[in-house]
């Protein structure tokens, strides 16, 4: 099942860096859904994580990495990494990898799945991880209105955050950005539509009468 993903749903979805497809193919996504939903590991859309939350489809995660263009041996964050499969493949790419999730529970299990390949933090996702930074690479593992400046400020000088970023009309897109000094531009480069909403990531509503 997991072969037939990488064929039929990221290499199709132009996934090709083989990477990030060697090291979705060493993870084994099913131990990281929630137990009922193991058979439907490997489909095309999120899988439940548990406790209301859920994984990145598999072709929106592996597009992210792809256009983020990462090589291994720097230092990444992913935040709201429920179960932490977003966070395997990073270190099986070769990245020292530091994830932030704010439910106990969900933290708890990432750990036992990650072992010492990555450090797991529980904490509010929109503070990031001030004490681990800068960090080369941000994933944002899920959908978000805003990106707080509290996250971009742990990036280091020309590093890359990758996250689905939901737009004034409420549509999910793909999307890269680079810190340069005090800036921080955001490129949306494909529709994520699927991608569930992160807590903590409202965008500020205006007032209206």
């Amino acid at each position: 099942m997991r072969a037939a993903m990488i064929v039929s749903q990221l290499r199709t979805s132009g996934v090709n860096a083989p990477e990030v497809l060697s090291a979705i193919d060493s993870v084994a996504r099913e131990d990281f859904v929630d137990p009922g939903c193991r058979p439907v590991a490997y489909a095309d859309r999120t899988t439940s994580a548990g406790k209301g939350r859920a994984l990145l489809p598999p072709d929106v995660l592996g597009k992210l990495l792809e256009k983020a263009g990462l090589s291994g041996g720097g230092k990444a964050l992913v935040i709201g990494g429920t179960t932490g499969y977003s966070a395997a493949v990073l270190a099986a790419m070769g990245l020292d990898v530091t994830m932030l999730e704010s439910d106990a529970d969900l933290a708890s299990r990432a750990r036992a799945l990650l072992g010492k390949s990555a450090q797991v933090v529980e904490g509010e996702l929109e503070g990031g991880v001030k004490k681990h930074a800068p960090f080369d690479f941000i994933l944002i593992d899920g959908a978000v209105e805003e990106i707080p400046q509290a996250i971009v400020r742990q990036l280091r000088e020309g590093g890359k955050l990758a996250t689905v970023h939901i737009d004034a009309m409420g549509v999910g897109r793909a999307a890269v950005g680079v810190r340069s000094g005090d800036a921080f531009g955001l490129t949306e480069f494909a529709d994520a539509p699927a991608a569930e909403r992160l807590p903590g990531f409202a965008r500020a509503r205006a007032f209206q009468f």
